[in-house]
């Protein structure tokens, strides 16, 4: 009678990880954001680079307007490559127009501008000639003129709202992974190095810790910020380099533990170098912690990100930031239009939240004793 194969640590692990809802919920609706965030300018309305095709006439919309745009094609127009296009938005020059009502005349399209209220705007007209020649009236009218419905409704400046979300997603997925990447480089490798060699080496690098540690991280972000000036890719560098800290810490008591066990005495009696003990032997057995760290490192960069942007030092406009987002209409809260505060507020608590129960997840998954 053959003997039922023991289940490996990793597949008790994944096991543990499946049977927990809020885990598998959590992984789904990241990949989701993931998705979202690599095929946004394919999947949003708006898909001119950074959406930030302006209505201003259509500024605070509530969500589900509906109105009709004219199109006035621009003479200059910019050709991109497909994928460019794809993946980083076109580069829009086209004029968009709200316009409550349109007649075709000889002169050209005459048209009634959108308006609020009661006040009726003027009667303008579109030449055709600004159109492409070898169109009849009717093409020009079914090609350059859309009924638009805005489902999350408009920002202050009349952009679609949801395009300006899904965008935004980038900005908060990268800033975790970016900032995720440098502060398990850096961290692993002080945290390993401090740990396995110890005396000066560890005292040296411990005293670096304590500093960084001692210093409010928020503070430590707006000062290299600050430093480096304000931008994108600057916010990224000063979130991953303050939080390596915890990242060190772990790893060095991990390898505090492990660097006494039997094989890895058993490697050094083999004659294999330091640098072959810590990388084949000593890290693969330390990471679990790391991995459950990182989760939380990942919703501690889209706060942080999101509080500088709130307070301008962040992604610089037009970028779509959900902090920024925030920052533009957070005084929209008391003229009844809280909508316009509230959407991306609950975008940043949702992806917070997603990366906080897949850490809670991976920590009970990857927990030896349970």
């Amino acid at each position: 009678m053959a003997s039922k194969p023991s289940k490996s640590l990793s597949n008790k692990a994944l096991q543990r990880f499946k049977n927990n809802l809020w885990g598998v919920f959590s992984l789904s609706f990241i990949i989701i954001c993931a998705l979202i965030a690599i095929f946004a300018y394919a999947i949003a309305p708006d898909n001119s680079k950074n959406a930030n095709q302006m209505h201003l006439s259509i500024h605070s919309k509530a969500p589900g307007f509906t109105v009709e745009i004219l199109t006035v094609p621009s003479k200059n127009r910019e050709e991109n490559f497909f994928l460019n296009n794809f993946f980083f938005g076109i580069s829009n020059t086209d004029s968009e127009l709200p316009i409550e009502s349109y007649n075709i005349s000889e002169q050209g399209i005459e048209i009634v501008p959108y308006s609020e209220g009661e006040l009726q705007g003027l009667t303008k007209v579109v030449p055709f000639d600004v159109f492409p020649s070898g169109l009849s009236n009717e093409a020009i009218v079914r090609t350059y003129i859309k009924e638009k419905t805005f489902i999350l409704g408009t920002d202050k400046y009349g952009r679609d709202l949801l395009s300006r979300m899904l965008i935004g997603i980038r900005i908060s997925f990268s800033i975790g992974f970016v900032a995720v990447f440098i502060s398990l480089l850096v961290g692993i490798s002080l945290g390993a190095v401090a740990g396995y060699y110890g005396g000066k080496i560890d005292a040296a690098i411990m005293w670096l810790i304590n500093v960084t540690w001692s210093i409010p991280t928020l503070l430590l972000v707006i000062a290299i910020t600050l430093a480096l000036g304000k931008g994108f890719w600057q916010v990224f560098i000063a979130v991953g380099i303050t939080m390596w800290v915890e990242v060190a810490r772990v790893v060095r008591g991990q390898v505090l533990s492990i660097k006494e066990m039997q094989y890895v005495t058993a490697a050094r009696a083999l004659g294999y170098t330091n640098k072959r003990i810590i990388l084949k032997h000593v890290l693969p057995n330390s990471l679990a912690p790391v991995i459950v760290i990182s989760a939380a490192n990942f919703a501690s960069a889209i706060l942080l990100e999101s509080g500088l942007s709130f307070l301008g030092i962040g992604a610089q406009p037009p970028m779509p930031s959900w902090g920024a987002m925030i920052k533009d209409h957070y005084s929209y809260i008391i003229l009844g239009k809280a909508y316009l505060a509230v959407i991306p507020g609950l975008g940043i608590m949702s992806l917070v939240m997603a990366f906080m129960l897949i850490g809670n997840a991976l920590r009970d998954a990857l927990d030896v004793k349970g």
